[in-house]
C-alpha cells in the first residue's frame, strides 16, 4: 500500500552515529528479507562490511528513517572486487565513487525520495571531487535508473535471486535534474554567501584568522609567508609572489607603478568596470596609454587590441583576465600571443579568476591578486605575481608601491597582519585545487541552465563566461535593487550595490567562497519567490559602450 504524497515530506541530510541503529535495520529489511543478499539473523540488522568507511545520507520524516543511501571513497570500490577494476568500463579522466546500499521503505517509493538521496550524497560527494558515481542497480529498478541518467556497464552481478547491473552517472546528469526531482532541497538551505566579496569562509579558515598574533618580524611568521608563497605560485603558476596588506586596488596601484619606470607607451583594454579602473590606475600614475574598449559583457577584439599595440609601439599591455563586473573571461592565450609578437610585456589582473579557473601566468610580466575572493580567505592581502625582473627598489614610485623594495625586504617591508595571513595559508591548504575547479565548473554550468530556464539573462554569453560570476539582467520591469534585497532578507546574499550593476539595474551571483551543494540548488527556487513580490521599475536603456580605441597620451 502507497502512502500519499503529502505524507513523504521529509527531510534529507547526512547520518548521524546516533542514526546507525536504523540505518542497521533498514539495511536488515531491504538487502536480508526483500532481495535475499544475505542470510538473516536473530539480531535482524546487518552493518556493512564497509560500514565504518561509508558516509550515508538519510531521508527522515516525522523523526523517523525511512531511506538511506552511502557513498565510499575508498579503493578498491566492492565493483573492482566483483569486474575487476571497473576504471576501463567508465568514461576517461573521470573521478569516480560509489553509491551503495540505496534502501527506500516500501510505502515511501512512489514519491521523490530516492532520486533525493541519490543527489544528495553524490552532491555531498562532488563537492569533495567527486565527478563520477557508480553503484550496483537492482535489476527490479532498472527503468527508475535509466530515467534518472544512469548508464549501464559489464555484466550482470549477484545471484538469480538478487541481480545487480553496475551502472555508472555523471556530476553533469545529476545537475541537470529538474527541480521536480529535487523536492525538499529547499529546506536543506535557509541562504548562503554568493557574493564576489566579501566571501563565504570555512570553519577551519575562521579559526586560523582567530589565533594569536604573530609579529610579522618572527620567524615563524616570515616561514608561513614563503610556505603561502609557494602555494600561490604553485597555483598561478607564477615564478615570484609577494604579499602585502592591502585589497586588490592596491596590487594594481603596485602594477602601475612598476609600468610607469618602464617609460614606454602601452594599450590597456577594457570591457567592464575593471577594465575602467586600470586605465584610472594608469591616468593617475601619468603613465602614457591608450585604449581599445569593448562593449560591457561582450569579448575584446584581439584583432584591435593587436592593431593598436603595433600603431602606438606599445611596450605593454595591460587587462583584465575575470571581469568581476561582467563575468566574461577575456582569453589568456591570445593576450600573452599579442605581447608576445610585438616584445611587450603583460599585466593582468587576476583578482576574480585566481581560484575559480586553472590558470597559468608563466608568460605574464606582473599579475594582480587579492585574498578575499576565490582563495576564499578575508580580505585584506594584496598579492603580485611578477617574473622577477622587477626587482630593484625605485625611489620614482611611491614607498609603499616599491614592489622592488618589498621584495629586496623579503616580502615584508611593512607592518603585515599574521591573522590575515594564517587564514590565507590555512585556505590555500586545506583546498584541493583540481577538484574546486571541477566543482566551479559544473556548479557554474548548472547555475546557468537553471537561470535561464526561468526566463532571466546571463549577460556574458557562454562562449567566454567565467564559470564563478553570473552577472543576470532581470525581467523587464523587476528592480534588481528591490530583488537583491529581498534575497538579503531571506539570508541569500547576492550583489547588486555597487555602484555599476544599480546604474545598470544588475544582479551577480557568484561562486567564489565557502558553500554547499545544497544551497546552490536551492538558490534559484529562492530567486523566484522573491522576484515575484520584488518592486516594479520602469524598463531603462542599458549603457552600452561600443568597440572604440581611445588614446589617453600624456607628456
Amino acid at each position: 500500500m502507497t502512502m500519499p504524497q503529502s505524507s513523504t515530506r521529509g527531510i534529507v541530510r547526512l547520518a548521524t552515529e546516533a542514526d546507525h541503529e536504523a540505518i542497521h535495520a533498514l539495511n536488515y529489511r531491504t538487502f536480508v528479507e526483500e532481495i535475499p543478499q544475505h542470510a538473516p539473523n536473530a539480531s535482524r540488522r546487518h552493518v556493512d562490511r564497509f560500514h565504518d568507511e561509508n558516509v550515508y545520507a538519510v531521508y527522515e520524516v516525522n523523526g523517523r528513517i525511512v531511506g538511506m543511501v552511502s557513498g565510499r571513497t575508498q579503493r578498491p570500490f566492492s565493483l573492482d572486487q566483483k569486474l575487476g577494476s571497473v576504471d576501463d568500463y567508465l568514461p576517461a579522466g573521470r573521478t569516480p565513487v560509489e553509491i551503495r546500499l540505496l534502501a527506500v521503505e516500501p510505502a515511501f517509493r512512489a514519491s521523490r525520495v530516492f532520486a533525493q538521496l541519490v543527489g544528495y550524497i553524490t552532491r555531498h560527494l562532488m563537492a569533495q571531487g567527486f565527478d563520477l558515481g557508480i553503484m550496483s542497480g537492482t535489476t527490479r529498478q532498472l527503468r527508475l535508473y535509466r530515467h534518472l541518467g544512469f548508464h549501464a556497464f559489464g555484466p550482470l552481478i549477484g545471484t538469480e535471486q538478487a541481480s545487480y547491473q553496475p551502472m555508472y552517472i555523471t556530476a553533469e546528469e545529476v545537475l541537470a535534474w529538474p527541480d521536480a526531482m529535487n523536492d525538499g532541497a529547499e529546506a536543506l538551505s535557509s541562504g548562503a554567501n554568493f557574493l564576489p566579496g566579501p566571501v563565504g569562509i570555512s570553519d577551519a579558515v575562521q579559526q586560523a584568522m582567530q589565533r594569536s598574533a604573530t609579529s610579522h618580524r618572527a620567524d615563524l611568521f616570515h616561514a608561513r609567508y614563503r610556505d603561502a608563497q609557494q602555494r600561490l605560485c604553485a597555483l598561478a603558476n607564477a615564478r615570484h609572489a609577494t604579499m602585502l596588506l592591502g585589497s586588490g586596488t592596491l596590487a594594481n596601484d603596485v602594477v602601475a607603478a612598476q609600468i610607469s619606470l618602464l617609460d614606454t607607451p602601452g594599450v590597456i583594454v577594457s570591457n567592464g568596470e575593471f577594465g575602467e579602473r586600470l586605465i584610472d590606475h594608469a591616468t593617475r600614475m601619468d603613465i602614457p596609454h591608450t585604449v581599445v574598449r569593448a562593449p560591457w559583457g561582450d569579448a575584446l577584439d584581439c584583432v584591435a587590441v593587436a592593431h593598436e599595440m603595433h600603431r602606438s609601439g606599445a611596450g605593454w599591455l595591460w587587462a583584465v583576465h575575470g571581469e568581476t563586473s561582467t563575468g566574461v573571461m577575456n582569453d589568456l592565450e591570445a593576450l600573452a600571443a599579442i605581447a608576445r609578437s610585438h616584445g611587450a610585456k603583460l599585466a593582468l589582473d587576476v583578482i576574480s579568476s585566481l581560484g575559480t579557473v586553472p590558470l597559468s601566468l608563466r608568460d605574464v610580466w606582473m599579475a594582480s591578486a587579492v585574498s578575499g575572493k576565490a582563495l576564499a580567505a578575508f580580505p585584506g592581502v594584496a598579492i603580485v605575481f611578477h617574473d622577477g625582473t622587477a626587482c630593484t627598489p625605485s625611489t620614482r614610485i611611491p614607498r609603499y608601491l616599491d614592489l622592488g623594495f618589498a621584495v629586496a625586504q623579503q616580502g615584508v617591508p611593512f607592518t603585515q597582519s599574521s591573522n590575515l595571513l594564517d587564514a590565507l595559508g590555512t585556505s590555500l591548504t586545506q583546498m584541493d585545487w583540481p577538484a574546486r575547479f571541477r566543482r566551479v565548473a559544473l556548479d557554474g554550468t548548472w547555475l546557468r541552465r537553471a537561470i535561464e530556464s526561468r526566463g532571466w539573462r546571463v549577460l556574458a554569453d557562454a562562449r567566454h563566461a567565467s564559470p564563478a560570476v553570473h552577472t543576470l539582467i532581470p525581467p523587464a520591469g523587476v528592480s534588481a535593487r528591490a530583488l537583491g534585497e529581498r534575497l538579503r532578507d531571506a539570508g541569500w546574499l547576492i550583489s547588486f550595490e555597487s555602484g555599476y550593476l544599480c546604474e545598470r539595474n544588475w544582479l551577480q551571483v557568484c561562486l567564489m567562497g565557502h558553500y554547499t551543494p545544497e544551497a546552490l540548488r536551492a538558490f534559484p527556487a529562492a530567486l523566484d519567490r522573491c522576484a515575484d513580490g520584488a518592486e516594479k521599475r520602469p524598463p531603462q536603456a542599458t549603457p552600452m559602450a561600443e568597440f572604440s580605441i581611445a588614446r589617453a597620451t600624456t607628456d
